[in-house]
């Protein structure tokens, strides 16, 4: 990735330090996040996925504000953990960038992360059933999935992290967990990869599907959903095995756009 010198139009008047060049497989692979999310329905005009710098920690990479099926490798931008561009080059960053840049300032595993607005998911932040892990491919769930409620600690507001403070209250929330639902709005999902993160996400959708029919269908009934140490097991296997569906994934786009 080519960076650009200081910005004057970045927060502050400058543009903070590149953290170096990035492989173009690896630009190119986050560039092919994007559509991924948008084939398997997590995201659609809305929503974004973000990889940490593979060499400096303290910087994250993410695409413009622009619709994930758009992106391309040109499209990304690499910021710091304030969420200030290091090269814009007068392209427009997502407001909720914070949700980035605080996760990764909170959580120095995880390397990737998603924010998207899947449909089947948002129920749970609302109503005060948990979401539980209804099978093995959504085995990370069965540690839990805390619920941030954003007018808990800043009152009525447009629903958005638009800046650091609401980001470190999310992180917050979020704690040592894989997801994190946002009440009335979407979820965030991590992973020390960027494919993990990309299957996560995926399979949160998935599973909250799944779970709705189970409730429906049971009646009540108890849900014989998968416990914390079945989850742990499960996820074990899912993150090599994981791999198979990222390759066919990102196979589908690479048929595409053939990058």
């Amino acid at each position: 990735m080519v960076t650009s010198p200081a910005d004057p139009r970045a927060p502050g008047g400058s543009a903070p330090k590149s953290g170096g060049p990035v492989e173009a497989r690896l630009i190119e692979d986050l560039a092919a996040a994007s559509r991924i999310l948008v084939a398997q329905g997590v995201v659609d005009g809305f929503g974004h996925v973000s990889m940490r710098h593979p060499s400096a920690p303290d910087r994250y990479l993410m695409a413009r504000s622009i619709a994930p099926a758009l992106v391309t490798p040109d499209d990304i931008i690499e910021y710091d953990l304030d969420s200030k561009p290091c090269n814009a080059g007068g392209r427009s960053s997502f407001l909720e960038r914070f949700i980035h840049g605080e996760i990764y300032q909170a959580r120095a595993d995880i390397q990737s992360i998603v924010h998207s607005h899947s449909p089947s998911v948002i129920p749970f932040g609302l109503v005060g059933v948990p979401m539980q892990a209804m099978f093995h491919n959504a085995a990370f769930v069965a540690t839990g999935v805390p619920v941030f409620d954003i007018r808990d600690k800043f009152g009525a507001t447009d629903m958005l992290v638009g800046n650091g403070e609401k980001g470190v209250a999310l992180a917050e929330a979020m704690g040592d967990k894989d997801v994190v639902l946002m009440r009335a709005h979407g979820s965030v999902a991590c992973g020390p990869t960027l494919q993990s993160a990309v299957f996560r996400a995926v399979y949160t959708e998935v599973n909250a599907r799944i779970q709705h029919w189970t409730l429906g269908l049971g009646g009540g009934a108890p849900i014989a959903a998968l416990d914390e140490e079945e989850g742990r097991l499960a996820d074990a296997v899912n993150r090599a095995a994981g791999m198979r569906a990222w390759d066919l994934w990102r196979s589908q786009v690479r048929s595409q756009v053939n990058w």
